[in-house]
């Protein structure tokens, strides 16, 4: 959550951080705001609401002094910031960024500071007045105290807003990034991480900080990715990194493998509906170079670079992760199983670490992040390391947080996901995880012929994603009639029972519908007694040739819901005649293993929950209350 950007340069600093901020809107927020350079002073403007009310502040009311363009977009050092409200309300007193009593220290962040009841009081103790409700601003009276401390000092200004930083962070509890400018340095800004996100984008004769690479993804794709509890002091030439306490450390410098453009709607009315429609390409993307699809051979090991006797030796598997990538573990759990012989737990994320979770070196941990920032999944990967487990993060993102602190990662290679609500990070999610469940398989002794089988129809997943695209315009039209509806059930049982929720949760996220997914031999045991006249319910029905007794469960369970006078919308593979009698509206997709149906039974439903969003007139790219990167707990 939240959206992060400073500039040092020659360009008009206003300019490029509005524009990093429009890049960062994906991200969820509720107001916005900025602070340059202009002179030897600070100039600062944020108001509550959208980007665009602070774009209309800024043409109202202009920034003052010049830049190095003269352009009059104020100055070439500047900060930027998106907020999601935790402590106190969407204000414009709230909103980032905050300064110093002196006006001439600004600080933007991200997280949350927990600590910063007790800091507030020690402020309010030295006569310090703190405007806002937020737990951010005391970082800007506690930097401009510091930084005045340093002041005798032999040090130029940018050394010592570093210095100050360091200080302020050691104070500091919680997860938070800083970015901050001073009007004595202005030529640097300074940034700081713990278990919050923040990379260094690194130009020709200027730098960016930002939470988010796509934010600088215009000017450069070389970028910089810092460590836990460090601290970067930025220059147009030049980025210098120390930890927290002061001593000098290493950084990794990479290159953005996609551009701008992958970023752009590029023809689509929505950035969901771009990344639907990308999604065979997604696919293959993640499988490129890890199968062969005409042999069913993997080629897995050497990029993951776990040694094979840990992964023999393994006496359980362990999955970790919140929301959509929950639902991608629960069917790397029935992989796992099924192809290597391994017990497996799917765990939220959110409550791992709050019981007492039996792991320890026989046990692999597998966390499933998008964004590989997700601070419940960070905490608990932290908590699996501290038990001995080895740890393999499944992650989209480069040089992200979980993917660091992990012992191997896997990526899944899906490109920039916009859209809040995730749609082709779910589908490589999955594929990531059944490639791992294949090479456990293998690594372990299982069945080989099954094993290749699975690789090969694996290999067409592309394929059938392109072939279930291409027939949804029956499933729009029953979608744009749905929308006077406010509740929608869902029912799936094995590999489809996660497609269930999943459906569910796109329907909540982008409809703000009621919506709920059930495994559907629990119809009977509750759930049936929301089942009434006229109530939209939709089916995810097993292959009749893989799974013939919970083929013949489910449609018992239509025959049920039907016999209330529900709406009966069911999902059946091409070829399976014995749902048509009971179903209202029937959804085809291709036949497909049963552990890769949810590969093609999501797609679906993911276009239902959009079209259904967008004919109730919902932002389906920025649902409401919901931020793609949730970097606090």
């Amino acid at each position: 959550m939240c959206g992060i950007v400073g500039y040092v340069g020659a360009q008009s600093a206003l300019d490029v951080v509005l524009a990093g901020l429009r890049r960062l809107e994906y991200r969820g927020y509720d107001s916005a705001g900025v602070a340059v350079l202009a002179g030897d002073q600070v100039a600062c403007v944020k108001k509550a609401g959208k980007l665009s009310q602070l774009e209309k502040a800024l043409v109202d009311d202009p920034l003052p002094g010049s830049d190095a363009t003269g352009d009059g977009h104020g100055g070439a050092t500047g900060i930027g910031h998106t907020r999601w409200a935790t402590h106190g309300g969407p204000t414009d007193t709230n909103a980032h960024p905050h300064l110093d009593a002196s006006g001439r220290c600004a600080v933007v962040h991200n997280g949350i500071i927990e600590n910063f009841a007790a800091l507030r009081d020690e402020l309010a103790a030295r006569g310090t007045a703190v405007r806002s409700q937020t737990d951010s601003e005391i970082a800007a009276h506690l930097l401009a105290e510091e930084y005045a401390a340093l002041e005798g000092s032999a040090q130029p200004g940018g050394a010592r807003l570093a210095g100050a930083m360091r200080a302020v962070c050691r104070r500091l509890e919680g997860a938070f990034t800083l970015v901050a400018l001073h009007a004595d340095a202005p030529d640097v800004i300074v940034g700081a991480r713990r278990n919050s996100p923040l990379v260094v984008g690194c130009g020709e004769g200027e730098a960016f900080l930002a939470s988010d690479v796509s934010a600088f993804i215009d000017h450069t794709r070389t970028a910089m990715e810092l460590g836990q509890d460090q601290v970067v002091e930025v220059h147009p030439d030049r980025a210098v990194v120390t930890g927290f306490d002061g001593a000098p450390a290493d950084a990794r410098t990479y290159r953005v493998d996609w551009d701008a453009s992958a970023a752009e709607k590029d023809g689509h009315d929505s950035f969901m509906l771009k990344e639907i429609a990308e999604q065979p390409k997604a696919v293959a993307d993640t499988l490129l170079g890890r199968l062969d699809p005409a042999l069913g051979t993997l080629t897995l090991g050497p990029e993951l670079g776990l040694d094979p006797a840990v992964l023999r030796g393994a006496e359980k598997v362990v999955v970790i992760a919140c929301g959509t990538a929950h639902h991608a573990g629960l069917v790397a759990r029935l992989a796992v199983e099924r192809w290597a012989k391994l017990p497996c737990e799917v765990e939220l994320a959110s409550e791992f670490r709050y019981r007492d979770p039996i792991v320890g070196p026989r046990t692999l941990v597998v966390a499933v992040s998008q964004s590989g920032e997700t601070a419940d999944t960070l905490m608990a990967v932290r908590h699996a390391r501290e038990q001995g487990a080895t740890v393999l993060a499944v992650c989209n993102t480069n040089g992200s947080t979980i993917p660091r602190e992990s012992d191997a990662v896997l990526y899944t290679h899906a490109g920039p996901e916009v859209a809040v609500a995730s749609t082709k990070a779910f589908l490589t999610q999955l594929v990531a995880c059944l490639l791992l469940a294949l090479h456990l398989g293998e690594v372990r002794g299982g069945p080989g012929d099954e094993l290749r089988a699975a690789a090969r129809a694996l290999g067409r997943a592309p394929q059938d994603v392109a072939s279930v695209l291409a027939t949804m315009e029956p499933v729009r039209e029953l979608a744009r009639g749905l929308a006077h509806q406010e509740t929608v059930l869902f029912l799936g049982r094995h590999a489809g029972y996660p497609v269930a929720l999943e459906g569910a949760l796109k329907l909540k996220e982008l409809a703000y519908f009621h919506a709920e997914g059930f495994a559907a031999g629990e119809l009977k045991h509750g759930p049936i007694a929301l089942v009434e006249p006229g109530l939209p319910v939709i089916v995810v029905v097993p292959s009749p040739a893989a799974s013939g007794v919970l083929h013949g469960k489910i449609v018992s369970n239509i025959q049920e819901i039907r016999a209330r006078g529900a709406h009966t919308i069911v999902l059946a593979e091409e070829g399976d005649e014995a749902v048509v009698p009971y179903a209202d509206h029937l959804i085809r997709v291709p036949a497909v293993p049963p552990l890769l149906q949810p590969l093609v039974a999501a797609v679906p439903l993911q276009v239902f929950a959009c079209e259904l969003a967008t004919a109730r007139g919902n932002d389906v790219d920025q649902p409401r209350n919901l931020a793609k990167s949730v970097t606090v707990e």
